[in-house]
């Protein structure tokens, strides 16, 4: 690994690094415009790409990672099996369909997106919902995990991460799983910073990465209330900005840093995927600022994934398991 950015250690004693490249733009970009964008990053020195099959650029981002020629042991790649490849033989097409896409002889990750097997189609609304959802089945994602644990063992597979997953999820898998996850991918950003969720992958030696680590701007509308806090306007956050002379964005990434996620922002544009880099490695935030941030978080989660919702779900709560315990499902 190219240390020119610090890195962290996985439980397995390889090492990420701490800020990485998202690739999820494909409700709002072409496969071109991000494949670009990584082969920017990759040139300003970002060295995790972090990728998913439903977004619809691997091929290309996959061409952009060849051309930047940067040595492959110097990138952790990272893609995710998305909801319509739950089924175990599914899961395993999906991960070799991403190996070839993404022109790599082996990933550095894999994640399961997201722990159900609902999905919806592109640009979808919040009735758009799939119409044989389920809530959680431990025995059915237990399958699809033994069948990626499979691609451990074979070497095609460095490591394995969940997403978009709870606390009691996490209890299950960690009581039954043979290969642990060493990730968890969650959204985390200032006014969501999921102090119990983050503490408990701490502890369980499991590495949080953070998406929307800026408060997701442009996620989707059928994720979107009114009353939704926009993080790069908190008051603490500009005043840090002020103190620091540079834009709130570079704020929640330096936080994000400094509480030990590892934040993976989006841009296609030059100058704020650069300024995110140099930004969020330089110049830290002083303790003080630290135990200010702390108080910025309001819960208040962005990405709310209702159009995964089955039929007898009351509300999109349902799907985080807010009470402790799994809502609806098999658990």
């Amino acid at each position: 690994m190219d240390e020119a950015i610090p890195t962290r250690p996985l439980r397995t004693g390889s090492r990420i690094p701490t800020i990485g490249l998202g690739t999820f733009g494909s409700d709002r970009y072409s496969p071109d415009d991000v494949a670009a964008a990584v082969r920017g990053g990759l040139e300003a020195g970002y060295r995790l790409v972090d990728c998913a099959s439903v977004y619809g650029n691997e091929a290309e981002v996959g061409a952009a990672i060849a051309a930047s020629g940067v040595p492959r042991d110097d990138l952790f790649v990272m893609s995710k099996v998305w909801n319509d490849a739950h089924a175990p033989s599914d899961a395993v097409a999906s991960v070799h369909r991403s190996l070839e896409d993404l022109r790599v002889e082996h990933l550095d990750a894999v994640f399961v997106h997201w722990p159900f097997p609902n999905h919806h189609p592109p640009h979808a609304s919040v009735a758009d919902r799939d119409r044989t959802a389920r809530p959680y089945d431990h025995a059915a994602y237990l399958a699809l995990w033994r069948a990626l644990e499979g691609l451990v063992d074979e070497g095609i597979v460095r490591h394995l991460g969940t997403s978009n997953t709870t606390i009691p999820k996490l209890q299950r898998l960690l009581d039954d799983a043979r290969v642990l996850p060493s990730l968890n991918e969650m959204e985390l950003h200032p006014t969501f910073q999921q102090p119990a969720l983050f503490d408990y992958c701490l502890t369980h030696a499991i590495q949080p990465v953070g998406y929307s680590p800026l408060g997701s701007p442009s996620r989707p509308d059928r994720d979107r209330e009114d009353d939704d806090p926009v993080d790069v306007d908190d008051p603490v956050v500009r005043r840090i900005a002020r103190a620091h002379g540079v834009h709130p964005v570079v704020v929640c990434l330096k936080w994000a840093v400094a509480r030990g996620q590892i934040p993976i922002p989006f841009s296609v544009k030059p100058e704020q995927y650069r300024a995110n880099l140099a930004g969020a490695l330089t110049d830290p935030l002083s303790d003080d600022e630290l135990r200010a941030m702390a108080e910025v978080d309001r819960g208040s989660r962005l990405i709310k994934g209702q159009v995964f919702l089955w039929q007898d779900a009351a509300s999109w709560h349902d799907l985080w398991d807010e009470d402790g315990t799994i809502a609806g499902g098999r658990g």
